[in-house]
Parts: C-alpha cells; sequence; structure tokens
C-alpha cells in the first residue's frame, strides 16, 4: 500500500488518487512534477522510500519533514485504510518539539560555561530571555532541528508499527478480520455443535466499546460456527446476550468471550446456565444498539457506572430474610421487582413491590410518579440476571431521594442457583420460547379464565396478536386460547385473502391498564 506525494518546499496540497491508495500532493506554482512514495502499513506509518529512490532517501526525508503537514488536506483512501495524515500530522509535530527543545537545552549555560545559569550560549552570544534564543534557534538552526527531527520521527514511528493492533479502533469502513477471536474447534466434529445435551447461556457486560460493529461481526460470526441461536445486543457501553446451543458449543463460546481482550473482565460466574439449547430461540439476532438494555434513557446522560450496592446472593437472602422478619412493621424498606408485570405475574419475592408496567423502558417514569414510596427508604433491587437493575437503580439514584440502593448481583438467575427454596416463589420469566423456568414447584399465578393455578405462558392464538396468555389446559380445550375476549371473537372470523395484519404490541387487555400505574405510599 503505498501514497503519493508530489513534495515542493512550498505550495498547496492538491490530492490525486493512484491504484496504490491515496495521495497528498504539494503542487507549487512551477507545477513540479517530482512525486516521492511512502509506503503506508495497513494499521500503523512507518516511512520508507520506495526503490526507485533509495539513493535519494536523506535528501527527500529532509524534503518531507519541511512540509507543512499541518496544512495537508487528506482524502480518505479506498477500502477505509487509515489516513497517514493523521499520524504523519501526529508524529511529525510531536518530534519536531521534541527536538526543538533538545536543542534548546543543549545550550543552556552550565556551572562551568562563565556565563549565568538560566542564560543560553550559541554562535558566540549569550541570550537571557527564553523569548530570544527560540528565536535564534528557529531562524538560524533549522537545518539541525529537521535532522534531530528526522531521528526521533524515525524512532517514534519504528515503535508504533511494533505495537499491537488491538491497540487501534478499527473504523466501520474498514476491512474487518475478526478470525483471531474465532476459537479453534477442529478437535470437535459438527454433530457434537449441533446435536447433544444443550443449554441456554444468559449474560451481560458493561465496558466501553470503541467499535460496537466490529464486536457484532465477531458475534455473528462466532454463534454461526457455534451454531448457537439467541439473541444479542451491543453498544458503546457494552454487550447483553443470551444464546442457546450444544453444552460444546456454549463452552467454546464462553471461552471465545473470555480470551477476547476486551471481555477478558468477565469471569465464568458472569454466564447464569439453565436447561434448553438452540431451539429455545427461532433464530440469531445480534445488532447494534443505543443501550444494551432498553430503559429509553440515554447512557451518555445516565451511565451504569451510578448503579446500587451489588449484593451477592447469599447477602440479599439476609435482607430478605431481615425484612421479612420484620412483617408489616418495616416501613424503612422496599423489596422492588424492576421487571414486567407477566414476569412478576408468574413468580417473584415475598413482599416485593412490583410495579405493573408492560415496558422496562416505563419504569423511569414509574419512578417519577411514585417517588414518595422510595423517599428515605433502603431500597433492595432484583430483577432476571442483573443487567436491568444496573440502569434502574442508576435511575432510583439519581432521583437523590433513596437512604440507601441496593441490587441482586446475577438477579434472580443466581439467587434461584443458590436457594431455590429461598424467599423467591413461582417460575422465573425468560425471554426466549420456553417462557419460564422452574427452581420450585409453586405456582402463584391462575389462569386467565377459570382463576385455576396456572403458569405456564402460550401466545395468543390470534395470529395478528403477540400478547402471552395464561390458560389452563382445561380452558384450551374449551376453546379458550385467546388473551381476551376481543381477540377471541376476532379469532372466530375466518381469515380473508388480504395480506396478513400488521402483529400488534399491544392489544385491548392491555390497552386497558394504566401506562404507568399510580401506587399508594
Amino acid at each position: 500500500m503505498a501514497a503519493e506525494f508530489k513534495v515542493m518546499s512550498s505550495g498547496s496540497p492538491t490530492r490525486k488518487t493512484s491504484a496504490s491508495g491515496s495521495a497528498w500532493h504539494l503542487q507549487d506554482k512551477r507545477g513540479s512534477t517530482d512525486v516521492r512514495k511512502i509506503s503506508v502499513s495497513h494499521f500503523f506509518y512507518p516511512i520508507i522510500m520506495s526503490g526507485d529512490h533509495m539513493a535519494e532517501q536523506g535528501s527527500f526525508s529532509m524534503e518531507l519533514l519541511q512540509m507543512d503537514v499541518e496544512n495537508l488536506v487528506h482524502c480518505p483512501p479506498k477500502y477505509g485504510r487509515p489516513p497517514l495524515l493523521a499520524a504523519l500530522r501526529k508524529h511529525h509535530t510531536h518530534a519536531k518539539k521534541k527536538a526543538f527543545a533538545m536543542f534548546v537545552a543543549s545550550k543552556e549555560a552550565s556551572i562551568h560555561s562563565g556565563v549565568a545559569l538560566g542564560q543560553w550560549q550559541c554562535c558566540r552570544r549569550t541570550f537571557k530571555e527564553p523569548a530570544s534564543i527560540h528565536r535564534h534557534v528557529a531562524g538560524t538552526h533549522i537545518a539541525e532541528i529537521l535532522q534531530h527531527t528526522r531521528g526521533i520521527l524515525g524512532q517514534m514511528l519504528n515503535r508504533d508499527e511494533s505495537e499491537s493492533l488491538e491497540q487501534r479502533p478499527l473504523s466501520k469502513e474498514e476491512p474487518q478480520d475478526v478470525s483471531c477471536w474465532i476459537p479453534q474447534n477442529s478437535h470437535f466434529n459438527e454433530d457434537q455443535l449441533v446435536n447433544g445435551l444443550g443449554e441456554v447461556l444468559l449474560y451481560y457486560c458493561y465496558c466501553p466499546l470503541e467499535d460496537p460493529h466490529l464486536i457484532c461481526l465477531w458475534q455473528k460470526v462466532l454463534c454461526e460456527k457455534l451454531h448457537l441461536t439467541g439473541k444479542i445486543r451491543v453498544a458503546t457501553e457494552g454487550i447483553n446476550g443470551t444464546v442457546g446451543g450444544t453444552k460444546v458449543a456454549t463452552r467454546l463460546y464462553v471461552e471465545a468471550m473470555l480470551s477476547h481482550p476486551i471481555f477478558k473482565v468477565m469471569v465464568q460466574e458472569d454466564f447464569k446456565r439453565s436447561e434448553g439449547g438452540a431451539e429455545c430461540f427461532s433464530n440469531l439476532r445480534v445488532g447494534v444498539y443505543k443501550e444494551i438494555v432498553p430503559m429509553g434513557v440515554d447512557p451518555d446522560v445516565l451511565s451504569y457506572r451510578l448503579a446500587g450496592v451489588h449484593l451477592e446472593p447469599e447477602e440479599f437472602h439476609k435482607e430478605v430474610e431481615k425484612l421479612l422478619s420484620k412483617g408489616d412493621s418495616c416501613t424503612d424498606t422496599v423489596l422492588l421487582d424492576c421487571r414486567n408485570f407477566y414476569e412478576s405475574k408468574i413468580g417473584q419475592f415475598s413482599k416485593c413491590l412490583a410495579p405493573d408496567i408492560r415496558k422496562f423502558s416505563y419504569f423511569p417514569d414509574y419512578v417519577d410518579k411514585n417517588l414518595e414510596l422510595f423517599r428515605d427508604k433502603k431500597v433492595l433491587m432484583y430483577c432476571t440476571g442483573g443487567i436491568r437493575c444496573e440502569r434502574g437503580s442508576a435511575y432510583l439514584r439519581s432521583k437523590d431521594v433513596c437512604k440507601e440502593v441496593y441490587q441482586l448481583k446475577g438477579g434472580i438467575h443466581k439467587y434461584l442457583e443458590q436457594f431455590p427454596d429461598g424467599f423467591y416463589r413461582g417460575k422465573l420469566f425468560v425471554f426466549d420460547e420456553r417462557y419460564a423456568i422452574a427452581y420450585n414447584n409453586d405456582v402463584i399465578s391462575e389462569c386467565r379464565y377459570c382463576s385455576a393455578p396456572w403458569d405456564r405462558y402460550e401466545l395468543c392464538s390470534t395470529h395478528f396478536c403477540c400478547q402471552l396468555l395464561l390458560s389452563c389446559t382445561s380452558c384450551r380445550q374449551q376453546g379458550r386460547t385467546s388473551c381476551c375476549l376481543t381477540c377471541q371473537a376476532k379469532g372466530e372470523v375466518p381469515d380473508c385473502c388480504g395480506p396478513p395484519a400488521e402483529l400488534k404490541e399491544e392489544c385491548e387487555c392491555t390497552a386497558l391498564r394504566a401506562r404507568i400505574p399510580q401506587d399508594v405510599a
């Protein structure tokens, strides 16, 4: 990869594109055609003369150093190559300043020079003020300065060339190779990645990502190679995912995550596991978003770093035990469920406050509308895997009304691994085609139609509605398979031959709910 320069002592920059890459030109008034080449690596910027000009390397280097790199106009090369100009400007400016400072320092008077300390001697003259020696050096010794600059610049570029690629963020346009982050699975046959005992992983990691699109690409390639399905959200604030596959495939996935230079902060315990597999998801969806959990508040405005104190499951268990032991007399602590109403309906902690909201993006409005519930209280927050508490607790703390804010580390998932018969009763809702996983035999919810104990969700049978329904076996056998009577009536009308109706996120039964409930303090 080579970029062309027309090098002159003065003139205005013009661009010339050649098959070898981008070019920056300094065309003087005489229209000189003296062209020299600079070789540019993919990621760093060592300056090397082309073979045709090796004999002129010394003189050309001087010409390069004399170029007005600060005023060069750069036009990005094809295929998103890193801009040479940025490195030249950065390194040239730094090297020149360093060379100038070193030269001036070498002229400072010593105790043996016979001149007062704090003065400079150069060209048989004495300079008492820094400005005067600077003017002298700049006007008289520019050749020496440029020679020193060339040596310093060479050292800097050689050092940069040896640095790791991982230290330089890639642009979205740049050809991106993620193969180095893909584990070798040649010691496993394809059948082991597709067939066999499976599991579902749930995880998240808040960490700055300079290039979320590159991480997104890597995740797609990685999951496809391992035959994993699931949903993964990537953003500049981190990653949030749940994937399913064979245990061989999920083990390789975790190893790949933990060996990635960005996600080395994670540990094995950050991955929550449950029985399942690739069949728990209809496909693989990986995308770049503004937030890794959709709360609707800009992460640049409200950072996860403001989250509450994390409590291990054992600590959280003790806090809940203390709360329950006081009964109704405990008025200084709130046990807050950060999930949606359909999640807490089938499983929750005893004596919790479970907001009747349909989306997590409603949570900030719920907090704003019910601030008095939390004023001067200790708040114990929990959610499925912990991620919603990260942002939710940060938002609650930003209101400056709570005495203390704590959150369950690892969420209900990790709590139930240690306390399957603890204070959480019922099933744990999950966002895949299982809908729920069980750690105990408690059933705390009931059938939508007959009120019999029931906690197995299914989708509304009306083809355009995507609401979840609790309808027991007996009621389903009677045809009660819709989320509400309105959907039931629509489902009995034969489909017409027109285009399929658009899927409805909200139905009549949910539209009647208060979007942001007002709970009594």
